[in-house]
Formats: structure tokens, C-alpha cells, sequence
């Protein structure tokens, strides 16, 4: 048998496993060496290939993908420095617990270390970012080679699902040539036709007496928060909620942990702590007995600092995907089970904790310091804070709201408030960077409709190309663009107070137009001038397809004084009442 019915065979035959694992979704780049695969992948009925010609955007625009659609997504490219550039976005998915495929073409091994053209080490090349790497053999057709490629697949597809979830890399040597042979049976299998092996993957879970004696430990103490990260399961909400309402706690909700919006209970959310986990009194007030954490490590860094300074607590830190989320080493208890199980199980062994000052106090700091967000709500001027506080006014319901890092998500991590409309929300918060968020958001928007993206102008200029993707594939997104012209996030830290090389070294100014780049791209462009403009416009936004780009100009150093003015009366309001609760 030839070379081209070996390799189309073969490719055939791990396309066709790829489909039957649940896999519907390949961003391929094209490329050369790549031609055999990506040719018969474009032939199966059940595959959706998405073209994307920049590798780099391409595997962020499949990390989006991914995250939306809550199942793994591949990644085709050519050989050389393609792979290279799925580097960034294969670390977050790695960080962020994101399944993807990544599927590279190779030289063939006689052609490495010699010289070839676009030849470079591809064998590990992304080293302990990925879950499981395999080289795989060249292209046979024989019955054992076909059962190899379909094996390999399942088990790919399921270490990458299989919590925590994360990237598989695949590298595929191809010898020329590579036009495969198409034909009308290319994805017919002789055997097992439903699947050649089916991988049963489970949840983390421990044994009952781990429940009991939990639940033992925390029956009758009080002095007891939950504090939610970022957490994917739709479940989780109303588990933990219950949870909260049984034991008397506040839940600490950072933004990503789906608990600020939605149509739970929150009676027991607090999200207003990083705005008066700043105050001294109050953090000495609150000190806790016990805490128990879910999800990845929280946005907010006063919140950080106030676990780590509460080492003395019981700490009991859940993870379904058995990592090891104490960065500042205070644990107690590593629990490895899934977190929506952990909540209904520990249930049945609890006694409902009595109504608690504790409690009481954490509510009504709460609903302090929202009242004095007044002060954020009169502003005139545009402003990055109160542009977060009216967010979940402006945004339809049930809409998807993709926030980029640096000041972006502390933003909304300290002015988003609790809401009924069931506004998703979305980040890059694996490795906490701001390359790819454009191409993640509108990934996203491929399965999730009235997506929202909110980033600054070094995060929007870092990822431009990204448009390119809703472009051509006709995707609608909208990006509320706020510029500072800068790293607006430095100004809040220490190398601000070096003037003399912090615009060179920091502030970073790009003094770009971005209405040329966005037309670029057949975007429209509006530059914001008040808030009733920007109000009107999100408001009628869920009717309108295609790629808008709402720019906000704001001040870096007024917008600092503003975060700082308000973070001042909210303190002073704080020490009032914990002085007022201690006479």
C-alpha cells in the first residue's frame, strides 16, 4: 500500500475517534505540513473548523472557545515557530484548568537537526504545560497503526477533560507528500463504530467520615466565612448558597465565582470586602475561627493578605481538581473532592448554626460601604470606577461579561455588585496576563450571544489582531475600551512614587487612535462622551451584530485619587461603626 493511503488512513482514522470523543470544535492555522490533517478534518460533517491565520490569537480564540462551551477544543498548526506561538495561551489553559487539543505538524524524524527548513524541536515543547505529551508514529495503515491513532486520541481527549482539565499535546511527523486521498468512505471504521475505547473519567470525592468529622468541627462556631473563587460549575451556586444559609456564614464572592449574579439566594453574599478588608479595625474586628475556600486563589489582594494574616484560623481549602491553591502556606485541610458534592454532603451532617453577630457584621459592613458608593454613582467625569458599578444596569440579562486583567478586574472585583440577571462573567485569570484577551473573549462568543468585553488600551493594542476572528467569521462582540493611555495599574504601586523614569519604564503611553484600527477591521467606532451616551448605547447593543468598540478616555492620576478618595471614606465610615459596635 502507498505512502498516501497509509497517511489518509491513518489521519482518518483519528479524526474520526476525535469527533466520537465529543470533540466539535478545531482552530486550524494553515500551513504546509499540516495540509493532511487539516484537509480531512475540513471533510467530516460533525467538525466545525474554524480558520484562523495568526497562531497566537488562534489558540486564545480556542481557549474562549473551550471556556464557553465547557469542553475541549483542538488546535491544528504547521510546524516550527507555529507551535511556538500557542506558548501563552497553552499556559493559561494550563493555569485556568481550560481542555484543549493541541495537535502539531512535524518534519519527519530524518529531517530534524540537519538543516530542514521551519524545522525546530517540537518534542516537549511546551514542557510542564501540558497534562500528557505524545510523539506520535509515522502514518501506517495497518489494522494495529489505526487502533494506535484511535487510542491515542480517546485518551488525549480525556486527560485533558479529566479534572483538573488542561492542555494534551500531540506532535504528528507527516513525510511528502502530503495531499491525502479523499473519498467518500474516509471516516468509515471497521470496528467499534461508537468509540474504540470509552475513558471514564470521575470526580475527586473522600469518605464519609471526612464529612463527619468536618461537620463535627464546625457545628456551633460562628465565627466562620466561605470565600468563593473562580469556579466553572453551574451547580456550585446553589450548593454553596445552601451551604452558607445552614451554617450562618458570609460568602466572600469574588467575581468570577458566578455568585455575584444569578437567581440564587444571596442573602450570604458579601462583595464589597476589598474596599473594607483595607481597614485595620475592621479586619481585627472580623478576625474568623474558620474558613473554607473554594475555586482559584481570589482577585483581591486585601482579601489575600487578610487569609494569610488569619494563619491562626482553621483553614479548609476545597479543590475538585486536587491542586494545591496556598500560595501563602496557611492550610489546614487539603480537600480534594468536587466542590458542588462537598457542599450537598457536608449538609447532611450539619446542625443549622443559630444567627451570629459575626454574621451580622460582615452584612453590614457590606451595606456600608455600597451606600457610600454614592459617591462613585454622582460622578460626572468618565471614570473606570463607575463605570463597573453601572455595568449590571447597562448589560442585558443573561449576557456574558469578559473582563481583562490588571485594573479592569479589580475594578469589577470592587465595584461590580450583587444582581439578579445572571451576567456570566469571564477572565484570563490563570496566568493573570493581558496577552490574547481579545481573541479569548471573541472565542467565547462563538457559544455564549451578547458578549461584552471591558479592557484597557495596552490589553486592547496587545491582541488587535484578535479582531480579525469576528471578522471573518461573523461573530458579534462588544468591547467597552477603556484608555489611559498607559499601564494605568502601576500608578497604584510602589514604582509610582519613582517619577523621574515611570512614563518611560511604566506609564507607557501609546497615544494611539484606535478608530483607525477598529475600522480596520469593519468595527464601529464611538468614542464616549457621557454616560447617558454609553447607558443608550449598551442598552440597544443586544441588537446589533458585528464588532463595536465603545471607547472610554479616562485620567490615570485622577482616576487613582478617585480609588483612593473612595477607599478613605469608606474607611472612616468602617471605624465608625466598629467603634460604635465595641462601646
Amino acid at each position: 500500500m502507498n505512502h498516501q493511503e497509509a497517511l489518509t488512513a491513518y489521519i482518518a482514522a483519528f479524526v474520526t475517534e476525535l469527533v466520537l470523543t465529543g470533540i466539535r470544535d478545531v482552530v486550524v492555522s494553515p500551513g504546509s505540513r499540516s495540509t493532511p490533517m487539516a484537509l480531512i478534518m475540513a471533510e467530516h460533517p460533525d467538525l466545525n473548523v474554524h480558520i484562523h491565520v495568526d497562531e497566537r490569537s488562534a489558540a486564545f480564540f480556542g481557549l474562549g472557545m473551550a471556556k464557553s462551551a465547557n469542553r475541549p477544543v483542538a488546535l491544528l498548526c504547521t510546524s516550527g515557530t507555529a507551535a511556538a506561538n500557542y506558548y501563552p495561551a497553552i499556559v493559561e489553559a494550563k493555569y485556568s484548568r481550560v481542555p484543549l487539543l493541541v495537535l502539531t505538524a512535524d518534519r519527519p524524524h530524518e529531517l530534524r537537526e540537519v538543516g530542514a527548513p521551519q524545522a525546530i524541536d517540537q518534542l516537549h515543547l511546551y514542557g510542564q504545560h501540558v497534562k500528557w505529551f505524545a510523539e506520535m508514529a509515522l502514518p501506517e495503515n495497518s489494522h494495529e497503526m489505526l487502533r494506535y491513532a484511535r487510542t491515542i486520541c480517546a485518551r488525549a481527549t480525556a486527560i485533558a477533560t479529566q479534572a483538573p482539565a488542561g492542555p494534551v499535546h500531540l506532535n504528528f511527523p507527516f513525510r511528502e507528500p502530503l495531499i491525502p486521498k479523499m473519498d467518500e468512505n474516509l471516516f468509515t471504521v471497521s470496528e467499534r463504530t461508537e468509540g474504540y475505547v470509552k475513558v471514564h473519567n470521575g470526580d475527586l470525592v473522600v469518605q464519609d467520615q471526612v464529612f463527619k468529622d468536618i461537620a463535627d468541627k464546625l457545628n456551633g462556631i460562628k465565627k466562620g466565612m466561605i470565600v468563593c473563587g473562580n469556579l466553572a460549575d453551574e451547580k456550585f451556586a446553589q450548593a454553596v448558597t445552601v451551604l452558607a444559609a445552614k451554617l450562618n456564614y458570609p460568602i466572600l464572592a469574588d467575581p468570577l465565582s458566578q455568585l455575584r449574579s444569578g437567581t440564587h439566594e444571596m442573602d450570604h453574599i458579601v462583595e464589597t470586602y476589598d474596599s473594607f478588608l483595607r481597614n485595620q479595625e475592621a479586619k481585627s474586628f472580623l478576625e474568623p475561627d474558620v474558613i473554607i475556600r473554594f475555586g482559584a486563589m481570589p482577585v483581591s489582594k486585601a482579601l489575600t493578605i487578610f487569609l494569610k494574616e488569619n494563619h491562626m484560623a482553621e483553614q479548609l481549602v476545597v479543590d475538585g481538581g486536587g491542586g494545591w491553591r496556598d500560595p501563602s502556606v496557611i492550610s489546614t485541610n487539603m480537600i480534594f473532592c468536587n466542590e458542588t458534592y462537598f457542599c450537598e454532603k457536608l449538609l447532611s451532617h450539619l446542625k443549622k448554626n443559630s444567627s451570629s453577630a459575626y454574621l451580622e457584621s460582615w452584612k453590614k459592613m457590606n451595606e456600608l460601604t455600597k451606600e457610600n458608593m454614592a459617591v462613585i454613582r454622582d460622578v460626572v467625569e468618565l471614570s473606570e470606577a463607575k463605570l463597573f458599578y453601572q455595568l449590571a444596569e447597562f448589560l442585558p440579562a443573561e449576557s456574558t461579561l469578559f473582563v481583562g486583567n490588571s485594573m479592569p478586574i479589580r475594578d469589577l472585583d470592587s465595584f461590580f455588585i450583587s444582581n439578579q440577571k445572571s451576567i456570566k462573567v469571564m477572565a484570563n485569570r490563570g496566568a493573570n496576563g493581558i496577552d490574547g484577551t481579545v481573541s479569548t473573549a471573541i472565542g467565547t462568543a462563538v457559544y455564549r450571544k451578547s458578549v461584552y468585553l471591558v479592557l484597557g488600551d495596552l490589553t486592547f493594542f496587545h491582541d488587535l489582531n484578535g479582531l480579525i476572528a469576528a471578522k471573518l467569521m461573523g461573530i458579534d462582540i462588544h468591547i467597552i475600551l477603556v484608555n489611559n493611555n498607559g499601564g494605568g495599574i502601576f500608578s497604584f504601586l510602589p514604582q509610582s512614587e519613582h517619577t523621574k523614569h515611570f512614563e518611560l519604564l511604566f506609564g507607557t503611553p501609546l497615544n494611539i487612535d484606535f478608530e483607525h484600527a477598529v475600522k480596520m477591521f469593519n468595527g464601529h467606532y464611538t468614542k464616549i462622551g457621557n454616560w447617558d451616551q454609553l447607558g443608550t448605547l449598551l442598552r440597544q447593543s443586544h441588537d446589533q451584530s458585528g464588532i463595536h468598540v465603545y471607547e472610554i478616555q479616562t485620567n490615570r492620576d485622577r482616576n487613582r485619587e478617585e480609588h483612593r478618595d473612595f477607599w478613605r471614606a469608606v474607611s472612616r465610615e468602617i471605624s465608625n461603626l466598629v467603634n460604635e459596635g465595641q462601646e
